[in-house]
């Protein structure tokens, strides 16, 4: 006989029901060895979840500034130091651009309020207020809810112009994060014409509109802020934030939670290596009252000096700087090297380092090889709206650089159209032509004009008033082309002196004149240093990263849309032509630092051969002398000049390529607009030796290293070249003999 099972029906509580057939086993036993399976279909009901109209009913627009406050990571909001360090780099680069476009020499004052002083130890942060003042031109008034108040709005993204900030949401983000971690609106002061009063308005984002609630809006005479001349002594100077330098211009004070420490990849870093990379402009900087004790590191650059302290102190000199006079810099004209850092009264002051604008930029056309074919069917688009009767022929000349009247009729006649073709008869076939024509054709690269590099001297300058080292170097690549879009890579290199030989090389990354600190490893930058062979210029590097050695190594990308990585803009994306680009200025900066090592070591081994001569040649002129009678001063004098004569490479110095000049071109070579020297002890041993009476022969220790005498060795000087010698094409290079 056979038993059947059947699955029991559940309940349900759902409105919705739908029946459904469900298997249910049967058994029945049968005779023979194995049983016999039967499947009876049985009908149950399961919920209804979700209809195509009740889905349809929970979706809704998403706002742009709900998206980044909800993931404010992808900004540089990661964490509470992060967040204070990228406030404060995009105010400051919102100034550093507003000054520049203006033709104004930048002055940017930055002040760092600590609102709970009073916080125990173990705090992870506290309650700061940001505010960052500027000289620039000002914001009109109906633009300043826009500006620092909604997401993705600005003047640089749709322009092919160089400039620092580019997407349109560094401040209005830092003002997001700090009305979320605060709930404090931005203050904002704005003064456009020195003969009108500023706007005072405090505005807070809306983040489900992405659009400014304006809670004050007034007029005041009060600017630049005079409360701030009150914080500390510091700022009671009659210099601080004088109504002589801040006519015109804006402050913005941010409220928000962070923490504030030095070292690596903090504020003082940041505005240290900005003054390196923007001479022209003068920062002050006044930080918090407490500072976290934590990850606190001895900072490599621009170390602040006292007012007392000699501000020709150089980097490279060994000796007292506030003692021993120093020669003088022979400067290009504009710049001053010997400015560094002065801290006084509270009060951090970055001097500005010279009175000329970076080159003033100009903004071009899109080039042909580096659009894409939906951006020319948006482009043919656009065109079509702004003129409705204009032409393809009108468009490519006037839409696109590089594409001349005759350029123009060849491409209309390649996709079989004429030059009175209007852009509304273009379809997407004869557009998709149009784009592998784009493809096939030989174009110029796109103008550099757009461009506006550091330059060899100002990273020359800056790299020697911010690393004590021995030897510097620079390089500047010839403009180049990715995705059609220009681009300029620079590169410098400091070496020896006061740096650490046994760390790794230290890398220091910009992007258009921005110093990027953070996302080191993701960095095309930091990738073409990991690649390029430092071992072939004397310097130890293990496989696939770093060299060791006492070296700074500091790379630029100048461009008209830096590739960054992500919207927090901390590294550049990896490109192939733009890592050639950047190893190839890294290796002609390798290149010098090679030959002078080695010309250096061969230097120095003569020079200890010389050393040698010297101790013993007095003692054999003297033995002589007690055989036969000869002349000792004589003998003595016979026998130091074949010594030198033999050991004449001790005495050598090189030109910017590591190679022995004549006496008599040193002077043009210090006139040369690429070049730096230090006149270090091994290329003026023998000036040292020959001032000596040279009639014993203790004229020189045994070390070479004085007189004989006790006298203290000569400092070491440095040179810097000025502008007055002819320009050599290509590239400038630094170099220390």
């Amino acid at each position: 006989m056979g038993q059947t099972a059947t699955a029991q029906s559940i309940p349900q509580d759902t409105p919705q029901k739908k029946e459904t057939l469900f298997m249910s086993l049967v058994k029945e036993e049968e005779a023979g060895p194995s049983p016999v399976l039967k499947i009876t279909p049985v009908k149950r009901e399961i919920p209804r979840r979700e209809t195509a109209e009740s889905m349809a009913a929970k979706q809704k627009d998403i706002s742009v500034s709900e998206f980044f406050a909800k993931n404010r990571h992808l900004l540089g909001f990661d964490n509470p130091r992060k967040a204070l360090l990228t406030t404060v780099k995009e105010a400051v680069d919102n100034s550093l651009d507003a000054c520049e476009e203006a033709g104004i020499l930048a002055s940017v004052t930055i002040v760092i309020e600590d609102l709970q002083p009073d916080r125990p130890a173990t705090a992870k942060q506290s309650r700061y207020r940001i505010t960052v003042i500027d000289n620039g031109p000002g914001i009109v008034r109906r633009h300043l809810e826009n500006v620092f108040g909604r997401l993705l709005f600005g003047s640089k993204f749709h322009r092919l112009k160089m400039s620092r900030g580019q997407q349109g949401i560094g401040i209005s983000a830092a003002g997001m994060y700090g009305l979320i971690t605060t709930g404090k609106p931005m203050v904002i002061h704005s003064r456009p014409s020195a003969k009108k009063p500023a706007h005072h308005i405090e505005l807070a984002m809306n983040t489900k509109t992405n659009r400014a609630e304006v809670t004050v809006d007034a007029e005041t005479e009060d600017f630049p802020p005079q409360r701030f001349k009150t914080l500390n002594a510091g700022t009671r100077d009659p210099g601080f934030l004088s109504a002589e330098e801040y006519v015109t211009g804006t402050s913005v004070s941010i409220e928000l939670e962070g923490r504030y420490q030095k070292g690596r990849a903090s504020v003082d870093e940041f505005l240290e290596l900005t003054a390196i990379a923007n001479p022209h402009a003068k920062i002050t900087f006044v930080p918090p009252t407490r500072v976290s004790a934590d990850e606190q590191e001895e900072q490599v650059l621009l170390k602040p000096v006292s007012p007392t302290v000699a501000t020709n102190a150089l980097p490279g000199n060994v000796v007292d700087q506030s003692t021993t006079p120093v020669e003088p810099v022979a400067a290009p004209k504009g710049v001053d090297p010997n400015i560094t850092t002065i801290e006084k009264d509270g009060v951090i002051i970055f001097p500005r380092g010279t009175d000329q604008l970076p080159p003033e930029t100009k903004e071009i056309q899109p080039h042909p090889k580096g659009i894409e074919l939906g951006t020319l069917l948006q482009m043919l688009k656009d065109y079509e709206a702004f003129n409705a009767t204009g032409t393809l022929y009108n468009c490519l000349q006037e839409k696109f650089c590089r594409i001349s009247a005759q350029r123009a009729g060849e491409f209309c006649e390649a996709i079989g159209v004429h030059s009175r073709t209007k852009c509304a008869d273009i379809d997407p076939p004869l557009a998709e032509k149009l784009f592998k024509e784009f493809q096939d054709a030989k174009l110029p690269p796109p103008p550099t004009d757009c461009l506006a590099p550091i330059g060899v001297r100002q990273l020359l300058a800056g790299m020697l008033k911010g690393v004590k080292a021995e030897f510097y170097a620079a390089s500047s690549r010839e403009p180049d082309v990715y995705r059609g879009r220009p681009f300029q890579i620079e590169a410098a290199i400091a070496f020896g002196g006061e740096l650490r030989s046994d760390d790794t090389a230290r890398v220091i990354r910009f992007a258009n004149r921005v110093p990027l600190l953070f996302q080191q490893s993701a960095c095309s930058s930091f990738k073409a240093v990991a690649e390029t062979g430092w071992r072939n210029y004397n310097l130890s590097q293990p496989r696939g990263s770093l060299p060791v050695g006492p070296l700074v190594i500091m790379i630029h990308m100048a461009s008209v849309w830096v590739p960054f990585t992500s919207e927090s803009k901390e590294a550049i994306a990896d490109y192939d032509e733009i890592r050639k680009e950047m190893k190839l200025a890294l290796m002609e900066c390798g290149r010098k630092l090679g030959t002078y090592l080695r010309k250096r070591q061969k230097m120095q081994r003569e020079s200890a051969r010389r050393d040698v001569f010297e101790r013993y040649i007095g003692e054999i002129a003297k033995a002589i002398n007690a055989i036969n009678g000869t002349d000792t001063k004589q003998l003595y004098d016979v026998l130091l000049a074949e010594a030198r004569k033999r050991t004449a490479i001790a005495d050598v110095e090189l030109d910017e390529d590591g190679k022995a000049i004549k006496k008599d071109e040193h002077e043009d070579l210090k006139n040369d607009e690429g070049i730096v020297m230090v006149e270090s002890r091994a290329a003026h041993l023998a000036e040292a030796q020959a001032a000596v009476p040279a009639a014993t022969p203790a004229a020189a220790d045994t070390n070479g290293n004085g007189d004989g005498n006790g006298h203290a060795p000569e400092p070491e000087r440095v040179s810097l070249g000025s502008n007055k010698a002819k320009k050599k094409p290509a590239r400038s290079d630094g170099l220390f003999d």
